[in-house]
């Protein structure tokens, strides 16, 4: 197994502990306005985290920049594009 593939499963199982998080912390946010439920939340926040993730991992570094700067945008981004994701739902089902 190449060392790439071992850090992207590793990648998927951190932004999963992410997601878990973040839909965690939208039941707190947002309390009581669920519009998909408890676990459409959780599948929503994994998923989105995974994919930002999985762009950020592969499109930063195809545009020139750093591995620091490629490692800062998949610590910072998956959590606060997922948040951003669940708020569009919310917004959206109003």
């Amino acid at each position: 197994m190449s060392i790439v593939f071992l850090q992207i499963l590793i990648l998927i199982g951190i932004m999963i502990l992410v997601g878990l998080l973040v839909g965690f912390a939208a039941g707190l946010i947002w309390k009581g306005n669920r519009p998909i439920g408890v676990t459409g939340d959780y599948l929503v926040a994994i998923g989105s985290a995974i994919l930002i993730a999985l762009l950020d991992w592969f499109v930063i570094p195809a545009m020139g920049f750093s591995e620091t700067m490629k490692l800062v945008g998949v610590a910072l981004e998956p959590a606060l594009g997922a948040l951003a994701v669940l708020w569009l739902i919310r917004l959206a089902k109003k």
